[in-house]
């Protein structure tokens, strides 16, 4: 669990990042899961959007790729939402 200055300090370094991923229609299935926590494993810290033709809110998509990857919600704010795990072999970030 992340404390709240270790979640401003993430939410800072996210700032400036792009969207690598999003999620539309399809909602979230096991290949996407999957693509994801490989982007975890090499950036530790990724910004994803939920498109407007997605059933699922950004929360819900947030929590549910969180729980599927073992990873942290840092931020969720309007269609967009910042996930972070950490690395076990490319360790960038120290909190």
């Amino acid at each position: 669990m992340l404390t709240s200055k270790q979640r401003a300090y993430l939410r800072s370094l996210a700032n400036d990042m792009d969207t690598i991923f999003q999620i539309g229609k399809g909602g979230i299935n096991a290949n996407m899961a999957e693509q994801i926590s490989n982007a975890l494993e090499a950036r530790e810290l990724i910004k994803l959007r939920v498109l407007d033709n997605c059933e699922l809110s950004s929360r819900e998509a947030a929590d549910r790729i969180a729980e599927e990857t073992n990873a942290d919600v840092v931020q969720v704010i309007g269609s967009r939402f910042i996930l972070y795990r950490e690395s076990i072999d490319n360790k960038k970030i120290i909190l």
